[in-house]
């Protein structure tokens, strides 16, 4: 019998999917220059952006269970509905009072909902021997967008403003809603899961998980230091663009993942996945160091080669050390660090921001990072290579 490949219906149905939601939630990060026109400082920027990120870690856990006993496909559709009245609402924004900060949370929950549905869905179908390789590639129906989205606000705020910034997201996120009405359920069936889900909490700190969690939140907080102040920095440094740092991030990463896609799966998770988060610590430093629009653009080329493999393995280990029948928490869970790198790392850096400088906030990122990587290499003791082999994809109806 042939090995099924990843051009499956739910996995090309789930990356539009997450190519359109995907579209409409980058966009969002030329939010911060919107809030600064209504008169926001640096630390209510990090605490309005960080909104939207306490929202989807405090209904991550019931997303995760939602996943493993109620399916995949109630959860993307209800979270594509939330996406669009969520986009649409920010139309209405016109000061910095409670309607803001209830649009972010609405926001939230749709990118918690979206996030950790659409991974799971890619995770469950794609061939285990090619679990990396086949999450990499899903995910680049999300990197495409971080680079069109920069590149999109940029244009439409030169020419016209927000609103029609706002409305494309309304438009992008419409798509993705189309899409996910038409996926079909991918969670494994009853036998394939080896054992009755446990309780979120027993899931989800279980001892092979905890290394991954560890090196995931350094891997968040370093990004969060870009993707929230980004904006304001090119600004006041005069030096590169949101566009051009995210079209190089994009590039290097896609280019990462289809020229070089199979090596961790081929040589195993720790040979491949500390350079790449040694790649993301060196982005945020040079950006913390730049002056001039190549050093951006080179911040955004080792951002992106970190981002290329380090997503995808610390994805495939999660997969791989997580029951089947519980991947839907550990999924959830794994995408929920990223919004916990916006909670903390969004006000953290924003006093940082407002004590020191910009060099300052974007190497305290840097270093968060390594430790990160130091803890991971002294605490990990999993093998690896051999887990990402070890558990069957599903077989979907049809």
């Amino acid at each position: 019998m042939t090995a099924p490949g990843l051009a499956q219906r739910a996995f090309v149905l789930g990356f539009i999917a997450n190519f359109a939601h995907a579209l409409a939630f980058h966009a969002y990060v030329h939010l911060p220059g919107r809030l600064v026109e209504l008169g926001a400082g640096e630390l209510e920027l990090g605490i309005i952006i960080a909104t939207m990120a306490v929202a989807a870690i405090a209904c991550r856990p019931l997303v995760g269970v939602l996943l493993d006993r109620r399916g995949r496909r109630d959860i993307a559709r209800v979270g594509s509905l939330i996406n669009v009245v969520a986009c649409a609402a920010y139309l209405a924004v016109d000061d910095l009072g409670p309607a803001i900060y209830a649009i972010r949370l609405a926001h939230g929950v749709a990118e918690a909902m979206l996030f950790s549905v659409l991974f799971t869905i890619a995770a469950d179908v794609v061939p285990p021997a090619r679990r990396t390789q086949g999450i990499a590639i899903f995910g680049i129906s999300g990197m495409i967008p971080l680079s069109l989205a920069g590149w999109l606000g940029d244009a439409l705020l030169r020419v016209t403003g927000y609103p029609a910034l706002f409305t494309a997201t309304v438009a992008a996120a419409v798509l993705g809603t189309v899409a996910c009405f038409a996926l079909p359920d991918s969670r494994p069936s009853a036998h394939e899961g080896s054992a009755p889900a446990r309780g979120f909490l027993q899931a989800v700190l279980a001892p092979p998980l905890r290394p991954v969690w560890t090196v995931g939140m350094g891997f968040s907080l370093a990004a969060a230091a870009y993707f929230a102040f980004l904006k304001t920095y090119v600004a006041d440094r005069g030096v590169g663009s949101v566009g051009s740092f995210f079209a190089a991030y994009t590039a290097a990463a896609i280019a990462l993942r289809i020229g070089f896609g199979r090596l961790p799966d081929r040589f195993g998770a720790r040979p491949t996945l500390v350079p790449a988060i040694a790649c993301t610590a060196v982005a945020v430093a040079l950006l913390a160091e730049a002056r001039s629009d190549a050093a951006v653009v080179w911040a955004g080329i080792f951002g992106g080669i970190g981002h290329g493999y380090a997503f995808p393995i610390m994805s495939a280990l999660t997969v791989a050390r997580a029951a089947p029948s519980e991947r839907g928490m550990a999924l959830s869970t794994f995408t929920a660090l990223f919004d916990l790198g916006l909670v903390l790392g969004g006000p953290l850096f924003g006093v940082v921001l407002e004590l020191f400088d910009y060099r300052a906030m974007f190497w305290c990122a840097s270093a968060l990072a390594g430790l990160s990587v130091v803890v991971f290499v002294l605490w990990d003791r999993e093998p690896s290579r051999a887990m990402l082999r070890d558990q069957p994809a599903p077989r979907l109806p049809g």
